[in-house]
């Protein structure tokens, strides 16, 4: 069981974003954060070898915060490009909250996100937590599409939906370590990595309430079908050890989720039993 240096400690939440070439997006991503209502956070901002003018910009916004908030954030220059994963690991090493948060840095947080999200992994007693999300515009406006989740989340379960999304995820350390939330150097690592957890018998636990926006860019969504299917297929046979056969029957489920989150309007989905508001 981890030890913390103080209470603060304890209850504090680390929030890890890698940051590679996003400088049109730093603004929101560093207010999703310091608008939170819950307020005992720290926000570890991890940069990839940036090519544009993310760190200048990162500079910039931190240095017009106050200094009571600006002193909560820690901006991490990596000498070299190495990719999400290492740069999300990196991020998670420097963390000083027992509880993990990650964001991606274009992705966006309802203000609520973190308190929400934090008594439901409490309530739980849960040590992987995750919610539902909207899908927005390039501009991070919801689209009206909602990815809803289940209220519990077991491995066979996960692989025909990928429904945890990464910006979503609350890790307690007391009850999952650090080691084992470090993600593996491969395509689509945050999904090879919930799916070890769960294979190994951890049961993630899904809040049914959007609490953050997947910013959806232009043209992306076409041109990235084949690199998914690939990714998939690739996760199943590595991480998941399936037979080419269990392969091909997961993937076709798959398939259909995936199709159905974008087609199916959210009204005449299963309605679970988080759709309000917690309290």
């Amino acid at each position: 069981m981890a030890k913390y240096a103080s209470d603060k400690e304890a209850s504090m939440v680390s929030v890890v974003v890698p940051l590679y070439n996003c400088a049109d997006y730093i603004r929101d991503t560093i207010r999703t954060v310091t608008e939170q209502t819950y307020t005992n956070w720290e926000l570890i901002l991890v940069d990839d070898k940036s090519t544009d003018d993310t760190l200048s910009r990162t500079r910039g916004e931190i240095g017009a915060l106050p200094e009571e908030t600006a002193s909560k954030i820690r901006l991490i220059e990596k000498p070299e490009d190495t990719g999400a994963a290492d740069t999300r690991n990196t991020g998670v090493d420097a963390a000083r909250g027992r509880y993990i948060a990650f964001l991606d840095a274009d992705d966006l947080w309802h203000r609520r996100k973190l308190e929400l999200e934090l008594h439901f992994c409490e309530k739980q007693r849960a040590g992987f937590v995750f919610t539902a999300y909207h899908f927005g515009d390039e501009h991070g406006s919801p689209t009206g599409k909602v990815t809803r989740v289940p209220s519990t989340l077991t491995f066979r379960q996960a692989l025909s939906r990928t429904v945890i999304f990464t910006s979503t995820v609350l890790i307690d350390t007391e009850r999952i370590s650090r080691e084992r939330i470090h993600m593996p150097q491969i395509p689509s690592e945050d999904t090879a990595t919930w799916w070890a957890l769960l294979k190994s018998g951890v049961t993630a636990h899904g809040l049914d309430f959007p609490l953050a926006t997947y910013r959806r860019h232009s043209g992306t969504l076409s041109s990235n079908k084949a690199a998914s299917i690939g990714r998939i297929w690739n996760l199943y046979r590595t991480v998941a050890h399936l037979s080419v056969p269990e392969s091909a029957v997961y993937l076709a489920g798959w398939a259909w989720n995936a199709a159905a989150r974008r087609i199916i309007p959210d009204r005449v989905r299963p309605r679970h039993s988080q759709r309000r508001m917690p309290d």
